[in-house]
């Protein structure tokens, strides 16, 4: 029986998750395996090494985004998971905006970010 647990994300960039992990000082590997309860792993496009014996990964759908796929008993073992994923859904989320602005065509908008 797999303890892996599928979810639906909003991230549809590769690279910009890739970054976002790195910022927040995440090793990353890619078309690599996610590890899992009792040596258990499954294959994911990216995936987050985390400290301790549990990863996770996201994998791509169909339509371009990707589902976050992880034993998340076993990540909560050793991080606050809920703190964890919020984190990077959030570096996530700031960096998709920074690129965004920096896309051709909207270097000359009167844009302004303001940053806590």
């Amino acid at each position: 029986m797999s303890h892996f647990s599928t979810l639906r994300t909003k991230v549809a960039d590769a690279a910009i998750l890739k970054q976002s992990l790195c910022d927040l000082g995440i090793s990353v590997k890619t078309e690599a395996d996610v590890r899992g309860y009792n040596g258990q792993r499954v294959r994911a496009d990216i995936v987050a090494v985390l400290e301790g014996e549990y990863d996770l990964g996201w994998s791509r759908n169909a339509d371009g985004s990707f589902d976050l796929i992880a034993d998340l008993w076993g990540v909560a073992k050793k991080h606050n998971q809920t703190e964890l994923i919020n984190s990077i859904n959030q570096k996530y989320a700031v960096n998709k905006t920074l690129a965004d602005v920096m896309r051709p065509g909207l270097q000359n908008a009167n844009v302004k970010l303001v940053l806590q």
